[in-house]
Parts: structure tokens; sequence; C-alpha cells
């Protein structure tokens, strides 16, 4: 009984591999070896049904293996499964064992109580997500506005707000202000703007930039604009609604797509739909007028002091989502934020800390949003998107017709625990082998990558100020599945730790041409091979952990990356390369491209072979 096995990532056992669509059929194979009479049980249930858990008798196929086809018929959402072995011993006792999840994926392990059996995930959704093919092909330039450039022909600052205050050099690093009890009481301001961004156009696409993410853009009190003051009014220290109409249209003639923050769980303290401090008037907002037409969107413990806030911040009131007349504001047809900016030309949004808003919230939005074409939906989650439960609720965000992609925040820790050698490669691999089995495949894809944003560390510093280990993450970055997104500034060597060290203005006079110059050639691998935007992904690693490898592949041709991470030379031998997921390419092509290669120590090796005659 000790050699019961399954492994949910080979098609020998499970097909098809990862997530289905409902109502389609999958088959389960698991081997039981025994010279006893055996009963074999695939069991399931449906997360959220009424049907409640199943035990289906497995057939015995060849070599001692039984098989169970398994129909999804109970709707999208996750399913959940083990295997149930019933041993009849000649004395007429029986044995009974379990095998399932092991914690990391794939191969499982025994367990001989029913109550200690950890269940596998089958991720079942409605339909895939095609997402518009500007974005699938897309590389991503993080912007945080105040951080980037200034546009105004001698530097000078739109508007400065009250009671903040400006830096001397654009060389100075960020600081906040703030009171005894830790508040920030003035805020810094570089002065960075919409006409900056127009200005380095030319910039952008030198380096292969194709689309924009900008963090918030409208009008708020803070230097981040996480805290809405009004959703249909540009931040004054930016530009005007004019700028950002020509800074869209600017960008698009240049072939650069945009996508806009959409932060919809709370709004600033002193915004005109709370207005704390009276800026909007006296009688104006939620906090000082009970009778306001805001004032259902908040809860109020106390009023007007002790109100419900993101995460107990008191400068972010939160908003109920489940308010209609919130929703109507945010997403409705006509007069709504989507609506004004979208039809103004916005190609998609990133929702702010997606797992504050209610599914139907997401879902509002989304079917706002399918009223434009090639529009695109991405939010921020930090964990496994298929699986993550927020406020008691599980999540609808990979099932269709919520969210198309998340930002893949795993796989930064994922290339740094490589870099570092912090983790196992086997511990890697499997957990990025276990993203792709939980997302459906086009939202696996849909993924938008990064090594870094305004919430992490710099990478740089992460590695140790290394500018090799950062040209080898830039390697590793561009060969995974999704799209590759480069936080502002880190191509040209910006160091610091969390915000607001991560949030330096860009370095225009002290640019680090050997960070800029890797960076710069793996944008452009990616947009020559398809295979790195498209193809089929398995990550390998040597059996001695010393060297980590991605390849890729597709109809037209093969991409191969090879890292070793130790201060020896290692000689490439396909024999002694590992891979958690069973490896369907032609081992023929990938021996030529990799077989008997020797990698430097601390160095990567780039090949790729093409199908095309």
């Amino acid at each position: 009984m000790a050699h019961i096995y399954y492994n949910s990532w080979l098609e020998r056992y499970k097909f098809p591999f990862g997530a289905v669509k409902e109502g389609k059929r999958v088959d389960f194979w698991i081997s039981v070896p025994s010279e006893l009479e055996t009963n074999v049980y695939f069991v399931v249930r449906k997360e959220g049904s009424s049907i409640g858990k199943i035990s289906f008798p497995m057939t015995a196929a060849e070599e001692d293996r039984y098989h169970y086809q398994y129909k999804v018929d109970q709707g999208s959402g996750l399913y959940f499964y083990y295997f149930k072995v019933v041993q009849f011993c000649s004395d007429g006792s029986k044995r009974t064992l379990f095998y399932g999840f092991d914690g990391q994926g794939g191969e499982g392990k025994i367990e001989h109580q029913e109550s200690e059996v950890a269940s596998y995930q089958l991720t079942c959704f409605e339909k895939a997500e095609i997402a518009p093919n500007w974005y699938r092909e897309a590389v991503f330039y993080q912007i945080f506005p105040d951080r980037f450039a200034n546009g105004n022909p001698h530097g000078e600052i739109n508007q400065p707000k009250k009671d903040s205050f400006i830096y001397a050099t654009e060389e100075d690093d960020p600081m906040y202000i703030r009171n005894k009890q830790d508040d920030v009481v003035r805020w810094d301001f570089f002065g960075g703007n919409l006409k900056g961004i127009v200005q380095k156009i030319p910039y952008l696409l030198e380096l292969g930039i194709t689309a924009l993410y900008l963090n918030p853009i409208f009008e708020a009190t803070s230097n981040h604009r996480y805290d809405t003051n009004d959703y249909f009014k540009i931040d004054p220290v930016l530009g005007t609604e004019e700028d950002f109409v020509e800074m869209l249209a600017a960008l698009h003639k240049a072939g650069i797509s945009v996508v806009l923050d959409g932060v919809f769980s709370h709004v600033g303290k002193n915004s005109r739909y709370f207005n704390q401090s009276g800026f909007y008037g006296e009688d104006v907002g939620a906090a000082r007028d009970p009778e306001s037409p805001y004032y259902p969107w908040f809860k109020f413990e106390n009023y007007p002091t002790d109100y419900q806030s993101w995460w107990g911040v008191a400068d972010l009131p939160e908003v109920d989502k489940d308010n209609k007349n919130f929703q109507e504001f945010i997403y409705g047809d006509f007069d709504s934020v989507l609506a004004k900016w979208t039809s103004l030309g916005v190609d998609g949004w990133r929702l702010d800390v997606a797992d504050e808003l209610t599914d139907e919230f997401i879902g509002g939005i989304r079917k706002h949003l399918l009223g434009y074409q090639d529009k695109i939906l991405i939010g921020e989650v930090w964990e496994d998107a298929s699986n993550k439960i927020a406020y008691d609720q599980r999540r609808r965000y990979v099932f269709g017709d919520h969210l198309q992609g998340v930002m893949n925040y795993p796989l930064r820790q994922q290339i740094l625990d490589i870099l570092n050698q912090t983790r196992s490669f086997d511990k890697i691999s499997k957990e990025m082998v276990s993203y792709q089995e939980n997302y459906p495949e086009d939202f696996y894809y849909n993924q938008l990558n990064n090594i870094g944003t305004h919430d992490t560390e710099r990478i740089l510093s992460m590695l140790g100020d290394s500018v090799d280990k950062l040209a080898h993450s830039w390697g590793l970055l561009f060969m995974m599945p999704g799209i590759p997104c480069v936080y502002y500034g880190d191509e040209a060597g910006l160091t610091g730790g969390k915000d607001p060290e991560n949030r330096k203005f860009f370095p225009w006079k002290n640019q680090n041409e050997a960070i800029y110059t890797p960076c710069h050639t793996w944008i452009q691998r990616r947009k020559k091979h398809s295979s790195m935007k498209f193809g089929e992904f398995f990550p390998f690693y040597s059996s001695e952990n010393e060297v980590f490898g991605i390849v890729r592949y597709d109809d037209e041709e093969y991409t191969v990356y090879l890292l070793n991470v130790s201060d020896k030379p290692h000689k490439i031998r396909i024999e002694e390369l590992v891979s958690p997921r069973q490896y369907r390419g032609d081992y023929r092509i990938l021996e030529s491209l990799i077989e008997e290669i020797v990698i430097g120590p601390q160095q990567d090796y780039f090949a790729f072979e093409s199908l095309i005659d």
C-alpha cells in the first residue's frame, strides 16, 4: 500500500492539466499496486453546493491503475477531491487509506484517517478570459506620476497644495513629516506631471514600452493619491483634464496604451464626499451634513468623528460598496466615473485592493467595460486569486466576467528567492506550477508580472545592489507567462526600501546604463519571440539545485533561459534536469539548445530555435 501514487501535474494521472470549463470531463487515474482485493473511490465535493461530498467507485485499469472520468457539472467554482482506498485482507478485515494533497501540489501523500486528508483543488470557470491583443503583447511601465518627469518649460510646479512642501532638487530623497501620532501632516511633492509623461514618450519608445499603468491621477491630498478627493477631476499638481486628453492622444499616437488605477474601496477624509476639513464647503459632504447624498456611503460609529476606515487609517474613510448609489456613481451607464474616463480613451483599469471590493461590485465594473472595445480589468490581489477568501467570502475573481487577470506579486518573491538562494528550486518551481494549475489558462497568461511596485522595496536593494542579479531578474521576469511590467526607475538603477524610499524621482541625470541595457535587451527579446508571449511554460532545475531554467515553446519556436546561481561553472546535461510538471515539448529541440552547454558562475544563458523555415 505504500506505493499508492497520484500526481495532478502528470497527464498519466490527470487529464487535462489545470483548470477546466464547466461541463467538461476530467480523467483521473491513481496507481494502487496490491495483491489483495481492492476498491478505490474518487471522492469529490463542489464548494457551496447542496449536493455535498460524493464517492465514485473507480474502475480497475492497466498496470494496477484505477480510472474515473468526472464531469464537472455543478457550475463554476472550486471542486475539492481526494482518493479513498479500501483493501480487503485474507482474515476478513479491511484497511482503509486516503490519498490527498500534500500542501505543495502535484504528487500527494497517504493519510490513515479521512479527517486528516487534504483535498486537491480543481478550478472550474464559466468562460475563458480572452484579453485584447494589445494587452497580451504589451510591455508595461508603471509610473508614479509625481516622481517621473516634470514637463513644464522651467520645471515649475503646477498649483502646489496647502500644507505641503516641494523638494529643492530632483535628487533629494523622499520623506514624510509626521506628528507624534505618526500621522503624515505635511505631504511632499517633487512636481512630476502629465506633460512630463508626454515629454518622455521618446524614452519610453526607445526602452520598448507599449503600455503604461499609472498610479492614481485624480485630485487628492497626498502625493500617492490613493485618498481620492474628486473622481472627476485631474489632480491640479499633475495638470488639467485638457492635459490628460492631450497625454492620451500623444501616447496612443505613439502606440502606447494607458491603464488607470481605480481606487474605489475608500476615499480621502477631505474629499468632497466626506469633507472633514470643510475644504469643499461648510455644509458639504457626509462628515458635515447627515442629510448629504453622500452620507449613506459611509458607516459612522459615532458621528462625525468615529467611522469605518480602510484598515483603520483615519485618512481613508471606507465606502459601502453595497450602496446602490455609490455603485451607480462608479460604474453606471451614464455620468459615472468609469463612463467619463473610459469614454475619453482609457484602455483599462487596475483595481486597487480588489479584496475590499465585493464580487458584485467587481462584476458591475466588468459589465460596464464590456460596453467598450478592447478594455482590460486587472486586480490587485497578492495571493492565489483562485482560492482567495476575503471577509469570510470565497472570491470569484477567476471564474469569468470579473477580473481578467491579477498583479502577479508571488512572482516577485519567487525571483528574489531564486537569485538570493533563500528557497530551494524544488519549492519555487512547485509554487509556480501550482498557480499555473489553479488559474484558468487565459487568466494565468493575463497576469501583470512585476519585480517592483510602489508597494515594495526597490528590486536592486533587495538584491544587495548587485547589478548582475538585477540583470538576471529581468530574464526571469520576461521569460515568465504573463505581461511584464517595469516599475519606473528600476531600469535606471533606483534603490530604496519601503515607502517612501521606493518612490524617489527618476534619475534623469544619473541613469545606470549597466542596468538599462539588459532590461532593454529583454524587452526586445520578448517582442521578437512569440513563445515568450504565448508559449507553453515549464520551469526546471538541476538536481544539484544550482541551475534554474525556464523553457517556453509554441508552434513557431523554442526559447530557453538558464541561470547558474553557484560559484563554479556548470555543464548542462538533460538527464540531470528536474521539472515538477510533465514536459510535453520536443526533447530533441531542448537537447540541441542546452545539452553540454557550460554556464559560468553566477551567469545566465538564453537560446532559441525557430521551427519555421
